[in-house]
């Protein structure tokens, strides 16, 4: 989160009656654009695996494997994804404008969107060559597919273990080791299929696999783009309970209620809260504000706060629940 200080503003209309105190420190610990630091890994993840998918496009039209096709359009799709997950790194960093007030750290929800996407169109292109395959069986080139498919087993499997070590803090470093890891276990089944189909000849375990891989990618795929599609919608994030943050903030001394409560992300690693507290007895200062502040920020992970302080609700036309 962003290092800002803490500043409170009390603003005091001439009314006397509401009294806004807005808080912009984000806890003290600087920004965490976790994929930034993972510009190496997002490079050569590319550019190994944007090589290896041209080596099984030809092989796996060499050998006729739709297997390998599949793993192919598989591995398409990540690189894709990577490439979309490592732009929207890079432009979650730029700075904010007047007009994007928030820079382009959205930028990195919409690319988790879209890998789970791109996914999911390639998974459908994969289902239709396979049934395809499975209505007429064909002759397969089992040594080629299953050296190529043992190549992909130590390239994907390399690219996941450049990616391990983020995976919990950011969704897009999540989407990407676990593609990659999908994809070297997914390469394994390949090289199994390629090993049974030269020993027994049964030429449907070649399309068969391919639609296992699909079940494969669309399993991997469905929580991404659940959470992706949930962050776009400004959905509270996955880890963080909402009735606690509010019992958090009803609690604090002084407190009389709370309304306008909002939490959401600002990208797939910051998140932004905003409330108005009824303070009753008067507006609690600055040290209130920054200490709420830094306890959202180590309790809940929530770095950008801004609260509203009011004497009472009756003149707060967000007040009532139903109002948005």
């Amino acid at each position: 989160m962003s290092a800002h200080d803490h500043h409170g503003h009390d603003n005091h209309d001439h009314a006397g009656h509401a009294h806004h105190g807005h808080d912009h420190g984000h806890g003290e610990h600087g920004h965490s654009h976790a994929p930034a630091s993972f510009g190496l890994a997002f490079a050569i993840g590319v550019a190994l695996n944007g090589g290896f998918v041209l080596v099984e496009v030809v092989y796996g039209l060499l050998a006729n494997s739709t297997a390998l096709l599949a793993d192919a359009g598989h591995n398409l799709s990540d690189v894709l994804g990577l490439v979309a997950a490592w732009v929207a790194a890079v432009l979650s960093g730029r700075p904010p404008t007047p007009r994007l007030t928030y820079g382009l750290r959205k930028t990195s929800i919409l690319a988790a969107l879209l890998n789970a996407v791109l996914l999911l169109i390639a998974s459908g292109a994969i289902i239709l060559k396979a049934a395809q395959r499975l209505l007429q069986p064909e002759p397969v080139a089992t040594i080629t597919v299953m050296v190529v498919a043992a190549i992909g087993i130590a390239i994907n499997g390399f690219t996941a273990a450049l990616f391990a070590r983020g995976r919990d803090s950011d969704i897009n470093i999540r989407g990407a080791y676990l593609h990659m890891a999908a994809d070297a276990a997914i390469s394994a089944g390949v090289v199994v299929a390629g090993a049974l189909i030269m020993l027994t000849d049964w030429l449907w375990l070649d399309p068969l696999v391919s639609l296992a891989i699909v079940g494969a990618i669309v399993v991997g795929t469905w929580g991404l783009l659940r959470d992706s599609t949930a962050m776009s919608m400004a959905a509270v994030p996955s880890g963080i309970d909402p009735a606690a943050v509010r019992a958090y903030l009803a609690g604090r001394p002084g407190v009389a209620s709370l309304h306008d409560l909002h939490v959401w992300p600002m990208s797939t690693t910051e998140t932004a809260l905003t409330a108005h507290l009824v303070t009753p007895a008067g507006h609690p200062g600055d040290a209130f504000l920054s200490e709420i502040c830094r306890e959202l920020q180590q309790r809940f992970g929530i770095g950008h706060a801004t609260l509203q302080i009011e004497m009472a609700t009756i003149d707060c036309a967000l007040a009532p629940d139903h109002v948005v």
